[in-house]
């Protein structure tokens, strides 16, 4: 096997709000070298990097529509309420992953849970946009919560840490979330001086967000909220933790190749598709949110 070559590094830029209660930075696809195509099957990632959230009413984002692909949220600090027009609610913990498959139209809402609201404190949070291929865009939506405790976890060696797989394979635990194409999701928590070495095809587009602490990737520095992309070259790489609760967020999935027309909550594959995901949102094919 063959050293996989990092492409760059990149860190936040400017902050932007979504919503009322999400300050987020936007890693892709707007960053130089990492539009849509470039990271293929990954088409957002908005993180959300650590805030105080003072005591208050719950804000966040309202109802509003997706199709076409899936939405994965990574709860790092704080918590959030889900609800959507397909009758699935929730909680949406520290430690906790939600992965909704918007596919053919889902309307949905993303609140501060009340009690944090209330309470305030850190808050620390990542969404990913998953594109879906052609044959799965008008599927039928679908929810999995991944509860932090119920998350499969793979103990590295002397104690140096876990990782826990959130979807794919890691040696030889394999992640409960389901998902249409190859995608590898898992956070590596490790102690100072812990390794970890990961492996995936050459072809897959991979990359990983320091949420915790700071890391050396074959050698590289990469500090924390700093994103590194690899090329599409090589297959191992080992991370290096250089700090103490150091938490990395690794993401590898196989592209789909497929054209990509997105205008603002829709991804399809052509403009008439968007069009028509207007018109039918417009319509209320969505359905509609349950009064709480």
């Amino acid at each position: 096997m063959k050293q996989k070559k990092i492409d760059f590094i990149t860190y936040p830029q400017e902050a932007h709000m979504v919503g009322d209660g999400f300050r987020v930075h936007n890693l892709l696809p707007y960053n130089e070298g990492m539009s849509q195509r470039e990271m293929d099957p990954f088409l957002l990632l908005d993180y959300n990097a650590e805030m105080t959230i003072e005591p208050g009413v719950p804000r966040g984002v309202g109802e509003h529509p997706h199709r076409g692909f899936s939405t994965v949220t990574f709860a790092y600090k704080g918590s959030i309420a889900h609800r959507d027009s397909r009758g699935n609610k929730g909680v949406i913990g520290e430690g906790d992953v939600q992965w909704m498959k918007a596919a053919r139209g889902v309307l949905h809402e993303e609140m501060y849970e009340k009690e944090f609201a209330k309470k305030g404190g850190q808050f620390q949070m990542v969404q990913l946009w998953v594109n879906l291929p052609a044959s799965e865009k008008m599927s039928d939506p679908s929810y999995q919560a991944i509860a932090h405790q119920d998350m499969a976890r793979y103990e590295l060696a002397d104690g140096g840490g876990i990782v826990e797989v959130v979807s794919g394979q890691y040696k030889t635990v394999t992640g409960s979330a389901k998902s249409v194409t190859p995608v590898h999701m898992m956070n590596a928590r490790l102690k100072n001086g812990a390794r970890a070495d990961f492996s995936f095809p050459s072809h897959f587009t991979t990359l990983l967000l320091v949420v915790e602490g700071s890391v050396e990737v074959n050698g590289v520095e990469v500090p924390r909220d700093n994103v590194l992309k690899f090329k599409r070259e090589g297959e191992d790489f080992e991370i290096v933790a250089t700090s103490d609760n150091t938490i990395v967020l690794v993401l590898s999935g196989e592209p789909l190749n497929e054209p990509i027309a997105a205008r603002g909550p829709f991804v399809m594959n052509s403009h008439t598709e968007i069009q028509q995901a207007f018109a039918d949102f417009g319509n209320g094919e969505f359905g509609e949110l349950q009064s709480e």
